[in-house]
């Protein structure tokens, strides 16, 4: 393949504004993610007067030493719920990601019971769903740490309750395609979350600070006048010797992940009849330009056009990169490349997506689902092209096909918002709503169905020419107080943290993370060529 040749200079001022644009965005991205840490990290001297593990060391000592783990998710719930930014916690209760169990890849789990006591938050519910569906989706055992106080009643909403049923829903397809579903009891799994161990293929207790009921002492006492305990009710010793809600019972929190990472080794699940799986190649050519030039390679206009090969040239194996159709099409981008030895095409955009440059991406789509191979998409899209020529040359039909073919591959495809995300270009390049196995932002991308004073202007001559036809004249000031509106409006909804709050992505990434997130992502995606044992239903406790 061809070797990508950078033609951008790194000791520009222009490159090193984009720089600092950048890493002005990381920083923020870490300051909201170390607020949540933060957060969580209070209830220490209750934990450890209590001889627990804060959820973020149970999940450090799960995974294998020295393991990546890619967290999804980070600031689901940021600015929801009417929160402003500057007191907003993000993370909707929930740590989410993939990492290595016993040399197994694994969706873990962890209620971040630091917060609130882990009591359910509205995007945490929807986090944990994506996060099962993700497992469900790649083929992925599933490892829950919990320790919940349930939903929070002075925030109840009937949708909440509703919608949260798809938790269990997502447990028993889990178990029933095949794919181990471990839970870790830590604390308390009332009411609705009993049926999370319910429903899990292991369940590991820890003694004397595990409980599992429907009903507690005091909704009991009200409801029967019944008079129990928590732990006759309950309890860790009384689950794994009377109900058999339990398999195994641990003196404390690093007792029960001992048991879970044991678990996960006699299970063997990287060969007992299973298909080798593709690997990562630790071995292979990096890059031939360092991954920290990704931090100036996004002007800091989103609307100044960019070389997404300077993209590509720092992210795939030794920079290399075969173009495909390079004379046709030109502003949109498709190609073949590797990442740590996987085998990926590209599709990325050099400008909007004309006819020439749909009919392409719809060619090597259907190319890339002929050979099997993974589908990387780059955004950095305003849309498609518009205009009497391109209406006229059929804009409409060749991005249905695009559309058709997005919608319809049969491999893994991955989508990474590098800068602008408009309008149909969104779709087109496989956006959230297109099911791409993952999505992954940059902190300085921004997603909306056109840009800020585009919207504005556009309102403007609307509002102009129907007060026209009515033989009337819309005053300057209130055309100004629309705009002012509606690019407000725009603005305060289009930034990656405000997206990723909304789980319209699973992730914002440093750009310089690229190459290891992606690769871990297929490594996911590749999981599903796995062979395992489905059946028609979930195991039943016994």
């Amino acid at each position: 393949m061809p070797i990508l040749e950078s033609s951008i200079s790194t000791n520009t001022p222009a490159f090193q504004a984009n720089a600092n644009t950048m890493q002005a965005a990381i920083a923020e991205l870490r300051a909201l993610e170390q607020r949540t840490r933060d957060a969580s990290a209070k209830a220490a001297p209750a934990f450890a007067k209590r001889g627990q593990l804060l959820p973020r060391d149970r999940v450090a000592l799960l995974l294998d030493a020295g393991s990546p783990f890619l967290e999804l998710s980070t600031l689901a719930g940021y600015q929801q719920d009417g929160q402003k930014a500057e007191k907003s916690i993000p993370g909707g209760g929930i740590i989410a990601g993939l990492g290595f169990v016993a040399q197994t890849l694994c969706m873990v789990v962890a209620s971040d019971s630091g917060i609130e006591a882990g009591a359910l938050q509205a995007m945490g519910i929807e986090k944990m769903q994506r996060a099962q569906d993700i497992a469900l989706e790649n083929k992925l055992p599933f490892v829950n740490l919990g320790e919940s106080a349930g939903a929070n009643l002075l925030k109840y909403k009937v949708e909440h309750f509703v919608l949260g049923g798809g938790n269990f829903y997502r447990l028993a397809k889990l178990s029933a395609a095949g794919l181990p579903v471990i839970n870790v009891l830590h604390g308390s799994s009332t009411a609705g979350g009993a049926y999370i161990p319910g429903l899990s293929d292991v369940v590991i207790m820890v003694r004397d600070r595990a409980r599992a009921f429907l009903a507690g002492p005091p909704l009991l006492k009200a409801a029967t006048g019944e008079i129990a305990t928590d732990e006759e009710l309950g309890g860790a010793d009384m689950h794994c010797s009377v109900s058999g809600l339990g398999e195994y019972i641990a003196e404390d929190d690093r007792h029960a992940i001992a048991i879970a990472r044991e678990v996960m080794q006699k299970m063997d699940w990287q060969s007992s009849n299973r298909t080798a799986m593709p690997a990562l190649d630790a071995c292979a050519p990096p890059p031939r330009y360092p991954g920290e030039e990704l931090l100036g390679v996004m002007p800091s206009d989103i609307k100044t056009p960019v070389d997404m090969r300077e993209v590509i040239a720092r992210v795939v194996d030794d920079s290399d990169f075969l173009e495909f159709k390079a004379n046709y099409g030109s502003a949109t981008l498709c190609g073949n490349a590797k990442i740590m030895g996987l085998a990926i095409g590209i599709i990325s955009n050099l400008g909007p997506i004309d006819t020439a440059g749909a009919t392409k991406a719809t060619h090597f789509i259907q190319h890339c689902c002929q050979t099997r191979t993974p589908i990387v998409y780059l955004q950095n899209t305003t849309g498609y092209m518009v205009g009497k020529d391109a209406e006229q040359g059929g804009i409409i039909k060749h991005g249905s096909k695009m559309i058709q073919a997005v919608s319809n591959a049969t491999v893994p495809q991955i989508t990474l918002l590098c800068g602008a995300s408009f309008g149909a270009g969104n779709y087109g390049m496989c956006g959230r709503a297109f099911g791409p196995r993952f999505v992954f932002a940059w902190p300085n991308s921004k997603t909306a169905v056109m840009g800020a004073e585009q919207a504005a202007g556009t309102m403007a001559t609307v509002m102009q020419a129907s007060a026209a036809r009515k033989g009337m004249e819309v005053p300057e000031f209130m055309l100004d107080n629309m705009k002012k509106q509606i690019v407000d409006t725009f603005e305060s909804q289009t930034s990656a943290f405000y997206t990723s709050g909304l789980l319209l992505d699973d992730g914002v990434i440093d750009p310089r993370d690229t190459r290891q997130v992606l690769a871990l992502a297929l490594m996911a995606c590749l999981q599903q060529e796995r062979s395992v044992q489905t059946m028609q239903f979930g195991v039943a406790r016994m």
